[in-house]
């Protein structure tokens, strides 16, 4: 049901959302928008069939790919085209140049764990020889999985026997996921003829259970001897750093033209900013300068078992009217009818012990069978003044708004998805609605700031522990100092930043992308070149890119072949 009068607000025409020069060269379209969808489809194509994990056959026929594109972009006539298509051309080539990177970064990763692996190149062999189709002899392959699991005894023996040598703990981690990921691609390899071919099955089950047991054994083996981690553990959060060299590209791939040491100088100005308005908030609670006091109060403040769905319900709806009723952005009808909420489960919130967004919300908050110790700290943590600073992040105008416009203006775009662009979208309404009034209680300043500074955090954090210089322990006692986090929430924090598949900038991108959205909107909007309504509207509308490349668009300055990002926020 289509909520409120307000909610009749239909969809601005593009022609009106953006400063005139960006708009006479933006209604043509994309001259690249056909050949963009198709590199999305074709890469996307060659990664299913390439499916198997570390791969060196995936990584020379990726490689090949992405240099057969780049020389087709280097044939387009790019001088000819409009703004759109300029953008589109430098997007293209920064990713292609970007993929080639990665695929390099993988292979220095590989050779780093052969030598705690040497059989895993037989693993991939399998799954690569299944995709060329290539007929299967059952003897030879019963002989070659016999002799797969002997190697991996030897290797565990090895192990065993104090033999990882000089493996670190990070190449060791790595090893262990890369070796999970290859045994559940060789159960699918080996479903593929079981019971479908009898000769197969009579020759080839038995070996295959001893090798699939070996390599079971063998990574319990590495766990327990190498990493120190017992079964019935949580499973220990050890970052594998991409160091200096890897940031660096990371950071050219996402235009950012900053050296990582002033961004973590960028952090500490925006994290020194929230502690004097935390003191400020706290002082208006009756509690002086003593912000931790308010913060503690502040999370005493949650709802009653039960009752959490009725408030998200409830603090949605209050997001949705204040946007909407100052015409901020356009909100179709159809967005606020759609969005569906979840809950999440006791186990994906030792990842996620906050809210997770988009099209469904899925909301943590404790269960009748989590420890009682684990029950308060999620009430804790997911307080009514935390969730009313977390809703408009995640659904509007955060990311269902952003998710809702991505389906339906510049498709083709979504393959040049930026954590700068998605997560920075959210956290820019963060400080606009800090900036226009939203909190309104010295506890909703309380809820906002929490979230501001731990973003502020996450740049600290992410970037010193991929640097080198900073631990993931150190990272945990670091946001339960500075922040006030429960030490399980900061744990699960710094567990999903590194244990899981969040690229190494993701966590950085929530404020510095905020940052930037912040400063387009000063210049364009507070400079009265455009309302807040078409420059909301015009973000949104143009597809998820590098911050920078938005600039371009809205500015209707259509970026040189040679781009290289230089604007500094």
């Amino acid at each position: 049901m289509i909520r409120g009068v307000a909610g009749l607000v239909m969809l601005a025409a593009v022609s009106g959302a953006m400063v005139p020069a960006a708009r006479a060269q933006s209604q043509a379209g994309s001259e690249l928008r056909d050949s963009v969808s198709l590199y999305a489809s074709d890469r996307a194509a060659l990664h299913r069939r390439y499916d198997a994990p570390w791969s060196a056959e995936r990584r020379a026929r990726m490689q090949t790919f992405h240099a057969e594109w780049a020389t087709r972009l280097g044939a387009m006539p790019f001088e000819r085209m409009g703004l759109e298509g300029r953008v589109d051309w430098v997007l293209l080539d920064t990713q292609l140049r970007y993929e080639r990177a990665l695929l390099e970064r993988e292979a220095r990763e590989w050779a780093e764990m052969v030598p705690l692996a040497p059989f895993a190149g037989r693993l991939i062999a399998f799954q690569d020889a299944r995709r060329r189709l290539e007929p299967v002899t059952p003897r030879a392959v019963a002989g070659a999985l016999d002799s797969l699991a002997r190697q991996i005894d030897s290797a565990r023996q090895a192990v065993e026997a104090g033999g990882a040598g000089t493996t670190s703990r990070i190449v060791a981690f790595r090893t262990v996921g890369m070796l999970g990921d290859l045994r559940r691609t060789m159960t699918g390899w080996y479903r593929f003829s079981a019971g479908y071919d009898p000769l197969f099955s009579w020759w080839v089950t038995a070996p295959y259970r001893r090798a699939d047991s070996a390599l079971a054994g063998y990574v319990k083996q590495v766990r327990e001897k190498v990493l120190g981690f017992r079964e019935g553990q949580d499973e220990p959060i050890i970052a594998d750093p991409i160091g200096a060299r890897g940031l660096e590209a990371d950071l050219a791939h996402e235009m950012i033209p900053y050296r990582v040491e002033e961004l973590i100088a960028i952090a500490e100005r925006e994290f020194a900013w929230c502690e004097r308005e935390m003191r400020r908030a706290a002082a208006d609670m009756g509690f002086g300068d003593d912000w931790r006091a308010a913060l503690e109060r502040v999370k005493t403040l949650h709802e009653a078992p039960g009752d959490q769905p009725a408030l998200i319900r409830a603090l949605a709806e209050e997001a949705e009217e204040f946007v909407i009723s100052r015409g901020l952005v356009t909100v179709p009808p159809v967005a606020r009818e759609i969005w569906r909420m979840e809950m999440l489960s006791p186990q994906a919130q030792k990842v996620s012990p906050f809210f997770l967004g988009g099209e469904v919300i899925q909301v943590s908050f404790p269960t009748d069978s989590m420890a009682h110790e684990d029950k308060l700290m999620s009430m804790r943590g997911n307080n009514r003044y935390f969730s009313r600073a977390t809703v408009h992040h995640e659904l509007i105008p955060g990311h269902h708004l952003q998710g809702f416009m991505n389906e339906r203006h510049q498709p083709h775009r979504r393959v040049f998805r930026t954590p700068f662009w998605t997560e920075g979208w959210a956290l820019y309404w963060e400080m606009l609605l800090w900036d226009l009034g939203f909190p309104t209680t010295p506890e909703e300043r309380v809820g906002m700031l929490f979230w501001r500074s731990h973003r502020a955090a996450r740049i600290i954090f992410s970037l010193r522990v991929h640097l080198g210089t900073m631990t993931p322990q150190e990272a945990i006692d670091f946001l339960v100092a500075r922040v006030g986090h429960e030490r399980a929430n900061a744990e699960a924090e710094v567990r999903r930043s590194f244990n899981g598949t969040y690229p190494p900038l993701y966590q950085a991108a929530y404020m510095l992308g905020g940052l930037q959205f912040r400063a387009l909107h000063r210049d364009l909007v507070g400079g009265g070149r455009m309302s807040d309504r078409a420059f909301h509207d015009a973000i949104l509308q143009g597809g998820p890119m590098p911050v920078e490349m938005v600039r371009a668009r809205l500015l209707g300055e259509p970026p040189a072949r040679d781009f290289r990002p230089a604007w500094r926020f």
